[in-house]
């Protein structure tokens, strides 16, 4: 008398197998889902950068704030340092931008030790027009910036940007060599050149990184 009850709780265990079944493959799924929104970046100096699983790999940097990703490349130290320094983390935090960040070696190249002191401590309206130089509305990708042909600062300059093979330069000046860092709200290109109106003061010795 007791094999339909048995019979019954066997056919409850077939389906609740089942259920678990449908549910790990639906989890595959989601995973597999993740793994095509993995973050690709392109550049000369990519392969520098933390890549893979590696802390900071732009995937993991997809999902933070502009200023915390900006800490997690480790080439844009004076660059992050400028932001902080002027103000102007605030409008990262506020509006979709498009950073184009120069690299510690542009900076190095650009402006001499007693410049760049005096920017970091005194001078913070041309730091923050500096850095203005190299922030732009909205959030874009390099092929877009390339296919619109120019970009407009929030400094009020008016950039070309031109692609030739490989390569994308932005003002005649710098070119993108690791480009299309995500953060929220923001796209990250790193650039080998200062862009803007403050004079070239280097000597060829560079100056600390900040």
């Amino acid at each position: 008398m007791s094999y339909p009850r048995t019979r019954r709780r066997l056919a409850s265990l077939a389906a609740a197998a089942l259920l678990l079944t449908a549910t790990a493959c639906t989890t595959g799924e989601n995973r597999d889902d993740a793994s095509s929104t993995r973050v690709a970046v392109a550049g000369p100096l990519c392969d520098a950068l933390p890549t893979g699983s590696e802390p900071g790999n732009p995937t993991d940097l997809a999902g933070q704030p502009v200023d915390k990703a900006l800490q997690w490349i480790p080439t844009l130290t004076t660059f992050e340092a400028a932001l902080r320094t002027s103000g102007l983390l605030t409008d990262l935090h506020q509006d979709d931008l498009t950073l184009l960040a120069p690299t510690d070696d542009a900076f190095a190249a650009w402006f001499n030790d007693d410049t760049w002191d005096t920017l970091m401590t005194r001078d913070h309206d041309k730091l923050r027009t500096l850095v203005k130089a190299h922030l732009i509305a909205g959030t874009h990708s390099l092929d877009q910036l390339a296919a619109a042909g120019t970009a407009t600062t929030l400094d009020g300059t008016t950039l070309t940007v031109t692609r030739s093979g490989p390569t994308t330069r932005f003002g005649d000046k710098a070119d993108a060599v690791c480009a299309d860092y995500q953060a929220t709200g923001a796209r990250i290109h790193l650039v080998n050149a200062v862009l803007g109106p403050l004079p070239k003061t280097a000597d060829g010795t560079g100056h600390r990184a900040h």
